[in-house]
């Protein structure tokens, strides 16, 4: 069994870490406990961050929201200011597993945890959100799209915490849609799951992010450009042709390769449709009446 701390400040939890032969955080708990039954978790110590003030606030700041690692899921679905700031990523958190979860994870742990089939990255990616990693070592930060480095393996280095995840405003003339197909059962993890953002860019030309979920060994970024004037067919079309190009599916129990590729593309395809449209709508809106 590993051996249990229970830190005071974010310093003194760094200095265990940096210490221990195979550390690991200990934040919601969801996916440890987990681990711990199932005894495939072989961390030497774990450092449980709950004592450490300041990490359970979510702020307003210049750019957008600051979010402590230990804000629980639920509190990202239902806070106002998620809500006003960043509503997609309201959206997206809401879709988690079911509440008796999403009232237990961890914003940091569920990122830190490093699931291809997490469902908030595909909203944190397309909103241009970064990770502040902490250690002994000093500060650093790493953008969303860039935190998941491979099969269940995250930029996360040996001894770092995550201790805030930083999301920047979300465009009030953006349109927005989050799509999750379930294989099993509503709370279960998606087959494939998308969320798509639609924003003005120069040139009378709108941008397409997209984060897509469950469907490669991590959570995968598609961006491109498209011609305002376009019609949502011929955007839908695009995205499918550049999502395909990246979707590479893990066969499991919940579907096959080919079967999450197709529905894949339908998530895609009925996000971007839905944002699209929803980007035009928003641009009929007067100003002083869209979202903020």
């Amino acid at each position: 069994m590993p051996a249990y701390h229970y830190p005071d400040t974010l310093a003194e939890a760094c200095s265990i870490l940096a210490a221990a032969d195979d550390g690991m955080v200990y934040g919601g708990g969801t996916a440890v406990q987990i681990l711990l039954k199932q005894d495939v978790l072989f961390a030497s110590d774990l450092v449980d961050i709950g004592r450490v003030p300041g990490l359970t606030d979510i702020t307003r700041t210049r750019s957008g929201l600051r979010v402590g690692p230990l804000v629980t899921l639920r509190q990202m679905e239902t806070s106002p200011l998620v809500r006003e700031v960043a509503p997609l990523a309201a959206t997206v958190y809401g879709h988690v597993a079911n509440p008796r979860v999403r009232n237990t994870a961890s914003v940091g742990g569920n990122i830190a945890h490093g699931d291809y089939r997490l469902d908030p990255p595909t909203a944190l990616m397309v909103l241009d959100a970064s990770v502040e990693l902490t250690s002994s070592r000093g500060k650093r930060t790493v953008a969303a799209r860039e935190f998941f480095v491979d099969f269940q393996k995250t930029a996360l280095e040996p001894g770092e915490i995550v201790t805030a995840i930083e999301i920047p405003h979300q465009p009030g003339s953006a349109g927005t849609h989050f799509v999750k197909l379930s294989s099993l059962a509503a709370n279960d993890w998606p087959c494939a799951s998308a969320a798509a953002l639609v924003v003005d860019g120069s040139r009378r030309r709108r941008e397409v992010r997209l984060g897509l979920g469950a469907l490669s060994h991590i959570p995968l970024y598609v961006q491109f450009e498209a011609d305002a004037g376009s019609t949502a067919d011929e955007v839908v079309a695009t995205a499918c042709a550049a999502a395909e190009a990246v979707i590479d599916p893990i066969p499991d129990v919940r579907g096959g390769r080919d079967h999450k590729k197709r529905l894949g593309l339908v998530a895609v395809g009925e996000a971007v449709r839905a944002s699209w449209k929803e980007g035009d709508d928003e641009r009929r809106t007067p100003f002083w009446r869209r979202r903020r």
